[in-house]
């Protein structure tokens, strides 16, 4: 069928028509409202009149940004991407992805699990909720997709199919190396510019030479390092949870990049939460729960990835037999670490963009009192310089927690 973006009323005829979508709702009238408020797509919840517990998640990709409207083209087939990726990583780890009951790369559209009782966990957290599974899960999630979709684990072929699968995701990666790498650090028309004109901190953001070249080697890892499978946008609105469960959605950005990225999100992300409940909430208890999370996440990450290692010999890098197992517990370690050091490197690029680049962070940008919010910015600034001068230099988790509590 031909593409076309879809309302309420017509996405209802194009769902009563696939028969799995008609089994599962059954003879019940259905009712569609638009949830989302992404920057890329349209988000519907499809539920049941006679039963609204019974319910899905429709998400159509259209040909432009969505938060910047139809004069910034961008194409639909990122979709396209999406649905591979949620297959591949439920393929992988099943308990952590939505199950799906309808995909369309013709209308770039999917149809999901409807995750009722899970909330975004940027609104969870900005509400100083603690989930304390979330550690366990997130690093179980991000070790077993980085390993699992590298030459690590896989062998040369299957490392290159997966290549051919996401590597022409070209238009989502050019938009992560121009609004995460490039614009938010220069003049640009897709900035804040309302908040950069007449912003000390701005300007002086963009005269840094030495942050802007640390930027570049970045912004050259994210562009030719294919180490694994990414998420590519993994923030804390793409991630669903409760108490119990986690699950990751909106992986329309996947494409084959360094081990580092996802990872430097997220603690991106954790990041700016904490700058928001210090500058915000003032709310310490939940300041400091966020650090112990961030400390968890990383160090629970390395131990799995290297587990996860441990229990394959052969691979597309190792020979069984090439290394002495003195020599390969030491080569594993290294190699681990630096991932983390890159993590911290690609962190600080997330965080300084969202202060003044197109689609800013809630925890930041959402704060309605401008000396607040002129606080949080310049936290994030600060830590977000650090990062990315220094993360190469930066040996373990707790060098990472006194970079982010001495910002404040």
């Amino acid at each position: 069928m031909d593409y076309k973006k879809l309302d309420k009323t017509t996405l209802i005829e194009y769902l009563s028509n696939i028969a799995k979508i008609k089994s599962y709702f059954g003879s019940d009238d259905l009712i569609a409202q638009e949830i989302g408020d992404g920057n890329l797509n349209y988000v519907y919840k499809i539920s049941s009149v006679q039963n609204p517990q019974k319910a899905l998640i429709v998400k159509q990709a259209v040909p432009y940004l969505r938060c910047v409207g139809e004069e910034f083209p961008l194409g639909r087939e990122r979709m396209t991407y999406e649905i591979r990726a949620l297959q591949k990583f439920y393929n992988i780890l099943p308990s952590f992805i939505p199950n799906l009951y309808h995909t369309s790369e013709d209308m770039s559209l999917v149809v999901m699990e409807y995750l009722g009782n899970h909330v975004i966990m940027r609104k969870g957290l900005m509400d100083g909720v603690k989930y304390k599974n979330f550690s366990e899960h997130i690093s179980t999630y991000m070790s077993a997709m980085l390993f699992y979709t590298s030459s690590l684990y896989l062998c040369s072929s299957e490392k290159r199919v997966i290549i051919a699968q996401f590597n022409s995701n070209m238009e989502l990666c050019k938009l992560t190396e121009d609004l995460v790498f490039s614009f938010a650090f220069m003049e640009h028309e897709t900035n804040d510019n309302a908040n950069v004109k007449n912003n000390p901190e701005a300007q002086k953001l963009f005269a840094d030479m030495e942050f802007k070249e640390k930027v570049l080697e970045l912004k050259y890892r994210f562009m030719t390092q294919g180490d694994a499978l990414l998420h590519g946008d993994l923030h804390t609105g793409s991630i669903m949870i409760n108490e119990n469960e986690t699950y990751v959605i909106d992986p329309e950005f996947a494409f084959v990049g360094p081990f580092g990225f996802d990872i430097g999100a997220l603690l991106a992300n954790l990041v700016n939460n904490y700058i928001y409940h210090v500058v915000v909430t003032k709310d310490e208890d939940f300041q400091n729960w966020l650090l112990v999370t961030i400390k968890e996440v990383m160090e629970k990450f390395r131990d799995k990835f290297l587990n996860f290692w441990s229990e394959h010999k052969e691979s597309a890098l190792l020979v069984e037999g090439y290394l002495d197992n003195e020599t390969l517990v030491r080569y594993k370690e290294k190699f681990v670490k630096n991932i983390i050091k890159e993590s911290i490197g690609f962190a600080g690029c997330k965080m300084a963009r969202r202060v003044y680049g197109v689609a800013g962070v809630e925890e930041i940008r959402g704060i309605e009192d401008k000396n607040l919010r002129a606080e949080a910015e310049k936290m994030a600034l600060k830590i977000a310089r650090e990062f990315v001068i220094n993360y190469e230099k930066i040996n373990s988790v707790d060098e990472i927690l006194e970079i982010v509590k001495n910002a404040g």
